[in-house]
């Protein structure tokens, strides 16, 4: 018997190496990048022409660039709290700034990164927060393992006040974004052998308007102060989104690093909000309005390793960013019964084809909106179109536009088609069913508050 053995090895180590035993894809690091307050038409893939974003411009080459990438909220912190859940924010509490009556993400909610950590992914947030600012609520307690940055919704990019390591005071001395720059690519350093999930939240461009001397000679071709400025926040942006992807090619990590990139909502540009100098063409609309120029955003995704360069045009939102890392990680996305949002990856990857939503929601206070196809209704703030700032004059009738045809809003069909307004009306109550009243939390058993009824 160990005779024959002997006479069949050499046969089987030459079966073995001619076909070896695959291991196992290892798990791709995954960077969700956000911007904030971006105007639409401020990058270079969508044709910006006064201000240069390589950096960004090549993430856009690199992956897929979403032509109907939208938020589910016109506003920074619900925005976020939809990223950080995968939920619409209104279902918990979270549709405004102020996170409901309780203030910040409830604790009654799982994160990405809570999910992430628990696949195994050593998890890291450097940027804004504004997602509650109370000890149970700091990102160390929501599945971060490292911290870099600060709590609230706006900060000084030169006095250091506020940003903190951990819990802990940084004494930073550097422009803020070039400080979460130089952290952003530091976290990827020391994490190399990986997997690790990183959110990199900017608060650039949000106000204040501060810009580096440097940078503002660059652009002293533009005549207007706060354009002016404004670009040059763009642009410290910019480089230090290339800064973190050049340490990600550096370390031979390009290939399977999944990178996603947003704005938290569309440009601040009329009354009602602090106005930074944002551009939104040739959307119509602002941060704070449920128009496409409040929700409609820069959407980039990229994954070398998974799926080629290219265009997509359906509808898709960054709650399906949530979703998509966790098929990503390998995490059961069917198993978590309340996500809302979808994996794309089947749709990169040339799996499947067709739209990801049947229909997207949103619920602002008292401006609603519901895209389904190419058909939008919505109902939005009188002075998007005033632009009077003359207080709050509440909101338009429910309008419908044809997307396919009209990006900016011009052409209320409402009236020509009442059967188009009926159908959206009815599908956007369905959705509503399952919110809370605006401004309402959950119990700690559960329950809900009344909402209050409102359609589009």
């Amino acid at each position: 018997m160990p005779t024959s053995f002997h006479r069949l090895l050499p046969v089987l180590l030459a079966f073995a190496s001619a076909f070896p035993i695959l291991a196992a894809p290892a798990k791709p690091n995954i960077l969700v990048i956000v911007g904030d307050d971006m105007g639409y038409a401020d990058v270079g893939f969508h044709g910006c022409k006064d201000i240069p974003t390589p950096h960004l411009d090549a993430l856009a080459k690199s992956g897929v660039r979403f032509t109907s990438g939208y938020v589910s909220g016109p506003y920074c912190s619900p925005t976020r709290a939809g990223l950080m859940t995968g939920r619409y924010q209104n279902r918990f509490g979270h549709e405004f700034n102020s996170g409901g009556a309780g203030g910040g993400l409830p604790l009654t909610e799982t994160t990405l990164p809570d999910r992430l950590k628990a696949a195994g992914y050593r998890t890291g947030m450097v940027g804004k927060w504004h997602l509650g600012d109370k000890p149970e609520q700091h990102p160390l307690k929501r599945g971060f393992g490292e911290f870099f940055g600060f709590l609230g919704g706006a900060h000084s990019y030169f006095e250091s006040s506020g940003v903190l390591r951990g819990t802990e005071p940084a004494n930073e001395k550097e422009y803020l974004t070039d400080a979460f720059g130089r952290e952003a690519a530091a976290f990827v350093e020391r994490h190399k052998d990986g997997p690790w999930f990183l959110y990199l939240a900017f608060n650039a461009v949000h106000t204040p308007m501060h810009a580096t001397d440097a940078r503002l000679a660059k652009f002293a071709h533009i005549a207007d102060n706060q354009r002016r400025t404004y670009a040059a926040m763009m642009v410290a942006m910019d480089e230090a989104i290339g800064k973190v992807r050049a340490k990600i090619a550096a370390l031979g990590l390009e290939q399977n690093t999944l990178v996603t990139f947003i704005s938290d909502n569309g440009g601040p540009a009329m009354p009602g909000v602090t106005v930074n100098g944002s551009v939104n063409t040739p959307l119509r609309g602002s941060k704070r309005t449920t128009l496409e120029g409040g929700v409609r955003v820069p959407f980039l995704v990229s994954w070398p390793a998974r799926f080629k360069p290219g265009v997509f045009d359906q509808p898709a939102i960054q709650l399906d960013l949530h979703a998509t890392a966790l098929a990503a990680a390998d995490v059961a996305v069917k198993s978590i019964v309340k996500l809302e949002g979808v994996n794309l990856l089947p749709f990169l990857t040339g799996e499947k084809s067709g739209a990801p939503h049947e229909a997207l929601f949103w619920r602002f206070g008292d401006q609603t909106a519901i895209r389904a196809g190419d058909w939008k209704l919505v109902r939005y703030d009188v002075n998007a179109d005033t632009r009077t700032g003359a207080g709050n004059q509440g909101v338009t009738a429910a309008r419908l536009y044809n997307l396919a045809t009209d990006i900016h809003e011009d052409k209320d069909l409402a009236a020509a088609m009442p059967d188009k307004v009926k159908e959206l009306r009815a599908q956007w109550d369905a959705w509503d069913k399952a919110n809370l009243a605006p401004g309402a939390t959950e119990d700690g058993k559960g329950g809900k508050k009344k909402q209050r009824k409102k359609t589009p």
